[in-house]
């Protein structure tokens, strides 16, 4: 791929002779859909706010006078507002993209600003309740932003969604990774200060593309998967630079000046897949180009349809007189029918994978069976990232092996997403292999990490870290894959957001009402039933801490999956067959379209590029009789011509 200098009003080659103009090139890939996907790529990894909170907590604590369990309540707001997007996806129901972006970006520059001058002192100490609100709607504006670019090309890359799912959602995974290299390259060590960061990062980035993120026409381009494997690569290489930084910083002092080296190398390859986007964009502008040079012949069947003429009116001598009591009798009918009608459709769903209505969607089994399943699986695995910290230190293991922990779920966490993305939908091409047996298995593999936490054996934190990073990574891109798969596109913005809504119930009933009880009850017994002080910490040391906590929690689990095989039962048939077959038959008639499109459009270049070569051609032969001996003499009236053989 490589380009001869030109301006935009010149002409440019490529490597093997094609001409290109670098204007119409450059309109090209930017209004392209590959731009759009890498839009969605940066957006996604400034969306990860909410997975370093653990970083600036301790300065809100100390800042406001909060005790554990005021802080412990915010961080309740924050996973709240991160994880129901209801809202967003209804907007993104009737409004393009773009206001959804715009909205998110509003909300968490807002909450994120409200909350940074709340901590440096340049407001006075808000109520707790409010500082609630504001972390709430600043992790409100996560579900915007995938409500804007991640449903977006789901809706564009139909027939590859699980890639699609599984590099976005791994972006975000890494997404906390990469704002803390930013962080410590701009603020160095101000932690404060990584507010300030969140508060404007996400809110620029999202702007900045706000108009390249936008519903497209399901094209033939889109059917290779190369590209999308190209992305991982170079994410897998992001996330092993940022796993490498992650164990130098706890291990070594790092300067300021290297601090900024690393950050660049990581805007370096966030930045790399543009590359790939400018390859695949000249690759569709050769393909136009030998398209016009060796036009195929548009053959259009047209298909007469012969009707039957409509039946004669007859018109009633007698008929009879309209009154208002028989008009009020008739409207009450109508009203009553369409109720009727509209609760019996609600229980008459179309078939899997055709489009069921928002409330069609809510009241299928299916999706109780998903929802269900999806408590028991995240919610576990959410409950043990939460008290990683408060785990390994009743386990006793030191501050620097925590830390470690906590690395270890990020970057695996993004394994798991881009995994269950990538080979989920391999399994369902090649081998029809269903993704809700793919989400059983997931479930049934965190139970291992939840078993290791409970009889905490002997250094068995480092694998249980990787084992319930994996799992709470791989089960989002299922869960909103099947959800797509079942369920249709067409309301998959609200019904998405829906799906999300499971992890915070699933944290409130597992973390708050289990964990959290169960480790204060144990702390309790320890202390002999003496209570500490208000604003300073109950600590339990052991095993018992979280034993019977994780048992209960992998039962759960384990409920779970044998719930979810209920839905692999109910689907067998369905993922048997061609899920992605109406996408192929709207792609072929999107081959048509485009092909009248490039016709019409090249041939009026064609056109003007022969008017333009005729002008010249004109101007040429005019020189050449000059200089042959045609004479014009001032009238116009004589003409010498010499013979010229």
């Amino acid at each position: 791929m490589v380009f001869a200098s030109g301006s935009c009003s010149g002409v440019a080659a490529s490597a093997d002779g094609i001409k290109l103009d670098p204007c119409r090139f450059a309109m090209q890939v930017v209004r392209g859909r590959w731009f759009m996907f890498f839009s969605s790529f940066l957006i996604m990894a400034a969306a990860g706010a909410t997975y370093i909170f653990s970083i600036y907590s301790k300065d809100i604590k100390s800042s406001l006078g909060y005790d554990q369990s005021t802080l412990n309540t915010l961080s309740f707001f924050k996973d709240l507002g991160a994880n129901v997007g209801i809202l967003s996806g209804l907007i993104n129901e009737v409004t393009p993209p773009w206001v959804v972006l715009s909205m998110g970006a509003a909300m968490n520059l807002f909450g994120y600003l409200m909350i940074y001058l709340a901590i440096t002192g340049r407001t006075a100490p808000p109520h707790v309740s409010l500082m609630c609100v504001y972390i709430c709607i600043g992790a409100n504006s996560q579900t915007f932003a995938n409500t804007g670019a991640l449903v977006t090309c789901v809706k564009n890359f139909p027939e590859s969604r699980g890639i699609v799912l599984g590099l976005l959602k791994g972006f975000v995974g890494l997404s906390g990774a990469i704002i803390t290299q930013l962080y410590l390259a701009i603020y160095e060590d101000d932690s404060k200060s990584l507010v300030l960061l969140i508060a404007w990062l996400p809110a620029a980035v999202s702007i900045v593309f706000v108009y390249t993120i936008r519903i497209m026409k399901v094209v033939p381009h889109g059917k290779t998967t190369k590209p999308f494997y190209w992305f991982l690569y170079i994410s897998i290489a992001l996330a092993v630079y940022l796993l490498v930084m992650i164990v130098v910083e706890k291990t070594a002092t790092i300067t300021h000046t290297e601090s900024s080296i690393s950050a660049t190398v990581v805007v370096l390859l966030l930045l790399l897949p543009l590359a790939v986007v400018i390859n695949e964009e000249l690759k569709i502008f050769k393909q136009k180009k030998h398209e016009l040079q060796n036009p195929q012949p548009l053959v259009i069947a047209v298909e007469k349809t012969s009707q039957p003429p409509p039946p004669p009116i007859t018109e009633s001598k007698h008929a009879p007189p309209t009154t208002a009591t028989t008009t009020t009798t008739t409207t009450t009918t109508k009203s009553n029918n369409a109720v009727v009608a509209f609760v019996a459709d609600m229980f008459r769903p179309p078939d899997r994978g055709e489009d069921y209505s928002i409330l069609q969607a809510l009241v299928s089994i299916d999706m109780i069976i998903l929802f269900f399943a999806t408590i028991c699986g995240v919610g576990g695995t959410l409950t043990a990232i939460d008290n990683m910290g408060q785990i390994g230190e009743s386990l006793g293991y030191p501050k620097r092996s925590i830390s470690t922990f906590v690395s270890l779920i990020s970057i695996w966490n993004y394994a798991g997403r881009v995994t269950a993305g990538f080979a989920s939908e391999i399994f369902l091409t090649k081998y029809k292999f269903p993704r809700p047996l793919m989400l059983t298995a997931i479930l049934l593999l965190s139970c291992v990490g939840h078993l290791l936490i409970a009889f905490g054996l002997t250094n068995s934190l480092y694998f249980a870290s990787v084992v319930i990073g994996f799992c709470f990574g791989a089960q989002w891109p299922l869960l909103f894959a099947i959800i797509s798969e079942i369920f249709g596109l067409k309301y998959y913005s609200t019904l998405y957001n829906f799906g999300g809504a499971a992890s915070p119930i699933g944290s409130y009933i597992l973390n708050v009402r289990v964990a959290g009880y169960l480790y204060d009850k144990e702390a309790l017994k320890q202390n002999n039933g003496v209570r500490r002080p208000p604003g300073t910490d109950l600590t339990c040391i052991g095993v018992e801490c979280f034993k019977l906590s994780f048992i209960i929690i992998t039962a759960v689990t384990v409920l779970g999956a044998l719930v979810s095989l209920l839905l692999v039962y109910r689907t067998k048939d369905f993922y048997k067959g061609d899920i992605y077959a109406k996408f192929r038959e709207q792609m072929a008639v999107a081959d048509d379209d485009m092909a009248m499109e490039t016709f019409v459009s090249e041939g009026k270049h064609a056109e003007e590029d022969l008017k333009e070569k005729k002008k010249a051609t004109t101007t040429t032969t005019t020189t050449e009789e000059e200089e042959m001996g045609v004479v014009i003499n001032g009238d116009g009236k004589q003409k010498l011509e010499k013979d010229f053989t």
